[in-house]
């Protein structure tokens, strides 16, 4: 299926670096934008909806706080927590995700790591399948930790590999080889070679838990939902900051 998409330069099997990798990133996303929400419906059967609900409701705060969802693409989380009486706002790198967006929430085409958002300006943070995509996780950390106030959440929803060994086999055939397959024939072939292989970005569990911690989320835990083909880190801004 030709959609007359841009394809991209990103490289599946030499997953770029630091200023390479944000560049190589954001074309990707302005190239996939158009598709990207019907692909991951198709993808993820629609059960990326329901991880997105959970994940709002992990968030667990009072009606009307102000939540910052980062990377937010065509703003599906932003919908949700408009859903849960929240107020949401976005900030992406793709300038496409952007105009493709399909929330009323204020939008920011915004780097995750230098946000125009003032100290301590919002109650909570959302980040959905794309801590990967990040240039670095403990800037970002950082910078999570600067905009949410004390007492604040935070709730990252990303993918994950089941704990079960012949669940994790399948979910890695269907992964790296029908994901690609879909992705290729709806939008564009090198974005959907690269996600899968993008998943190597992500550090272990337990290590992305120690990090949170160590920047001002001593309470961060870590969900699994689908049997745990998606991982969900949720936490709580410390009252105590630590030292700068």
């Amino acid at each position: 299926m030709n959609t007359g998409e841009r394809a991209t330069d990103i490289d599946a099997d030499n997953l770029p670096e630091g200023e390479d990798k944000r560049a190589a990133v954001r074309q990707m996303f302005d190239t996939i934008a158009p598709r990207y929400d019907l692909v991951n419906r198709i993808m993820t059967f629609r059960m990326d909806v329901g991880w997105r609900r959970k994940t709002v409701k992990a968030l667990d705060l009072p009606p009307a706080s102000r939540v910052l969802d980062l990377a937010c693409g065509t703003g599906d989380f932003c919908v949700e927590l408009a859903a849960g009486e929240l107020q949401p706002m976005g900030s992406d790198l793709s300038f496409g995700m952007l105009e493709a967006a399909r929330t009323d929430a204020p939008l920011m085409h915004a780097d995750a790591l230098a946000l125009p958002v003032a100290d301590r300006a919002v109650d909570g943070a959302t980040c959905g399948f794309a801590l990967r995509n990040l240039v670095e996780l403990n800037g970002f950390f950082d910078e999570v930790a600067r905009v949410v106030r004390p007492g604040g959440r935070v709730a990252f929803l990303d993918v994950a590999e089941p704990p079960n060994r012949i669940m994790r086999w399948g979910h890695g055939i269907y992964f790296d080889k029908v994901v690609p397959w879909i992705g290729g024939k709806l939008s564009d072939p090198a974005a959907y070679r690269y996600l899968p292989k993008s998943v190597a970005y992500l550090p272990e569990p337990d290590d992305l838990l120690r990090s949170l911690r160590s920047h001002g989320f001593a309470d961060a835990q870590r969900r699994l939902f689908s049997g745990g083909i998606a991982q969900l880190f949720v936490a709580t801004r410390d009252r105590e900051l630590p030292p700068p």
